[in-house]
Order: structure tokens, then sequence, then C-alpha cells
């Protein structure tokens, strides 16, 4: 999908039919077409764009000519069923003197942001503070699904001490997953942030060093964060096996109680039920002794197997 938008001079983003001189242009999964329309009107290397179309392709800056070059890793958030899997897709963008170009495989809400004007201060014609706020929300929201992991690995941490299930520890690998993707990208982003910071691949002016300031120091703790739920994430994956291991050797003493506690009484009663001599046999109150004895030793057992907390 390909969008045109330009903002006016009171800074409201609106959508365009055609190439205009301030605009961005943004594609979205581009159909053949439209790549090929890019690369005809724009004079665009089609081998940017298929490497930003690559979900592999990893983060890193470039100058060609007079038009820079931009590969961001942007977290992503998408549901499989009930659980939210957080993973990072790259965004090409493509600094040039009349136009700004941005490709990506997928919708994303950092992206989002940007077409809603929900971010102060965006003009589309402002290149080099418009790679800083794109850098800007991806770090935002690099430490959101940071926070929103850390609530999931509570969670889990807590339903753990009850588990005998492996629902859990999918979710934790899953989780470790992202925590690795988010930790890759992370590293690439702070390296082409540093490159941005000597000022050879975009002009800089006071205000934009300092939201490259500010986005550097939210990438340094998003990375910090990432290493500490990592190194959690690794303690409690470690403690998961002995956690179930734990519970189910609970579950196996319980029933191996019951066990014996049915047990003793069926044992007497097939005693009795031989075609012997037995002890007692003769005696009138043979089946109520029987009866109360065999009651007794099941009571004493089950209260010993209490005291023991078999139970």
């Amino acid at each position: 999908m390909l969008k045109i938008y330009k903002t006016d001079v009171t800074g409201k983003i609106k959508e365009l039919d055609q190439f205009e001189k301030g605009c961005w242009i943004h594609l979205t999964n581009p159909a053949e077409q439209e790549k090929q329309k890019l690369v005809s009107d724009l004079n665009i290397d089609l081998d940017f764009l298929q490497d930003a179309l690559d979900d592999e392709e990893i983060g890193r800056i470039d100058k060609d000519g007079n038009r820079v070059i931009l590969f961001v890793e942007i977290p992503i958030s998408t549901k499989e069923g009930m659980k939210d899997i957080y993973t990072t897709v790259p965004l090409g963008i493509m600094v040039m003197e009349d136009y700004f170009l941005t490709v990506c495989l997928e919708e994303t809400a950092v992206m989002n942001e940007l077409v809603q004007g929900k971010v102060k201060n965006f003009h589309t014609h402002m290149r080099s503070r418009f790679v800083l706020q794109i850098l800007s929300s991806t770090s935002f929201y690099y430490l959101q699904y940071l926070k929103r992991i850390n609530k999931q690995m509570e969670t889990l941490e807590k339903s753990l001490r009850q588990s005998m299930k492996n629902n859990e520890l999918l979710t934790l690998l899953e989780l470790q997953k992202s925590l690795v993707y988010f930790s890759t990208s992370l590293e690439t982003n702070s390296l082409l942030i540093s490159r941005l910071w000597s000022g050879s691949y975009l002009k800089m002016y006071d205000d934009d060093k300092e939201l490259l300031e500010e986005v550097r120091i939210e990438t340094k703790q998003a990375i910090k964060m990432t290493e500490i739920y990592t190194a959690i994430l690794g303690s409690i994956m470690n403690g998961f096996g002995s956690i179930i291991s734990n519970n189910l050797n609970q579950v196996v003493k319980l029933l191996t109680s019951i066990t014996i506690v049915i047990t003793l009484p069926m044992v007497i009663g097939t005693y009795y039920g031989m075609n012997v001599a037995l002890p007692l046999q003769d005696h009138p109150q043979a089946f109520n002794i029987i009866m109360i004895t065999s009651a007794t030793i099941t009571t004493v057992t089950a209260l010993l197997f209490w005291r023991k907390k078999y139970f």
C-alpha cells in the first residue's frame, strides 16, 4: 500500500494523491506495481525496497550521494490467540532532497502515531527531525513492550508455583525469544544513533541534538532493561523444571497416601473372606470387632500421614 502525506503550515497532516516537494511517501507491504512506480518516478533503487521488505534486515545507515539511507528495527506486537507476541521488523528510510520515503513490511504503532498526527512538532519537510521522531517513537515502544513483558513474567512466576503443565513454559520460551529479538535490534539501533551523532549523515540543529540525546538515553535504558529481564527470565526458566518436579512429587505423595489408607480395610476384609480358620471367627461380635479394628487402623494411619503432611 502506497500512501503520500504532507503537513500544512499548522502542522496538520493530510493525504495527497501525487508526489509533492516536502511530502512523506510511506509504503506498507507494497505491491510490485507500487514499487515500480517509485523506481521509475523517483529513481529509487529497487535493492533498497527489497532490503526494507526483508524481515531479516538489520539496522544500519548509509549515504548515496545526497540521499541518506537508514534501516531501523521497529518493535511490533501481534496476537496469537490470547497471547501477545513481541518481535521486530525493519523500517527502511530514505531521506531525499525533496521527499521522505519510508518502507515497511507491516503496519506498526510507531508509524501509525505519525500518520494520526499524535507526534508533536511533526512536519514532513523537516527531514532530520523526522528521522529523530521515528527513532524517539521507536524507543518509546521498546520501553512500553518491555514493561508488558515484565508484567507477563510476574504473572507467570505466580502461576508456576502450582503448575504442572507446559503452557507456562511455552509462554516463557516465547518471551525469551522476544527479548532476544529486542536485544539484537536495540544494539543495532544504538550503533545507528551513534553514527547519527557524528553529524556526517544529517544536518543537526540544537533542538535536533537534544532530541537525539533523549533517544540515545532511552535506547540505552531499553538495552539495560532487556538485559535485566533476560537474566530474570533465565532464572525463572531454570527453576521451572524444579517447581514442576516438586509439584508432581507432592501429587504422587498424596495419591500414594490415599491409596495406602484405602487399601488397609480392604486387606483386612479380604483376609476374613478366606475359607480357612481365622481368629475370632466364632465370636458373636466378630463382625463388629473386625470393623472397629479396621476403622482404628485406617484412622491411625490417616492421622500419621496427616502429621507427616502427606495430605
